[in-house]
């Protein structure tokens, strides 16, 4: 099988040092600020993000190790396949999280309602189109019986 390798374009900040006690959707870290600190040579790529009011941050779970193909998510007691969830420890370590754009100081993207752990490296970053992303959906699998709880579920030890 290929090896595939990536090199960090950023680093994550937030305010949240460790895993536990984390929102663990962007719709449950409203109005939690961060920042995202571009390396230099990726600057020039940030001309023109200031007009998206949105942006899609693509990073490593650098704190996650190893994984499981089933496991309880925080919204459930039920194991499930790891597909079938957005659980960090994943054969391929990799986040995605949605969150608002406030401003681009330089190098330094200022954003809101962050649900990623401090000092989380930055794989890449897109802007986040309604017209491309938003989709209409019909069904959202087990996870209609929970979706309520997602604004006050904070993580716990269970990927720690």
């Amino acid at each position: 099988m290929q090896t595939i390798t990536y090199k960090p374009i950023g680093v994550i900040h937030s305010p949240f040092r460790g895993v536990k006690g984390m929102p663990i959707q962007p719709t449950g870290a409203h109005g939690v600020f961060g920042t995202v600190e571009i390396e230099p040579d990726y600057v020039p790529g940030l001309k023109d993000i200031e007009g998206f009011s949105h942006i899609i941050l693509i990073y490593h779970f650098h704190l996650s190790e190893g994984y499981s193909l089933t496991v309880k998510p925080f919204l459930d007691d039920e194991l499930h396949g790891i597909f079938a969830t957005r659980a960090p420890k994943r054969p391929n370590a990799i986040g995605l999280s949605v969150v608002r754009l406030i401003r681009v100081a330089h190098r330094v993207i200022h954003i809101a309602d962050v649900d990623i752990v401090d000092a989380t490296p930055l794989l890449d970053l897109k802007p986040y189109v309604p017209e491309f992303d938003a989709r209409k959906t019909t069904r959202v699998g087990w996870l209609s019986r929970t979706l309520d709880k997602v604004p006050d579920t904070r993580a716990d030890e269970r990927f720690g």
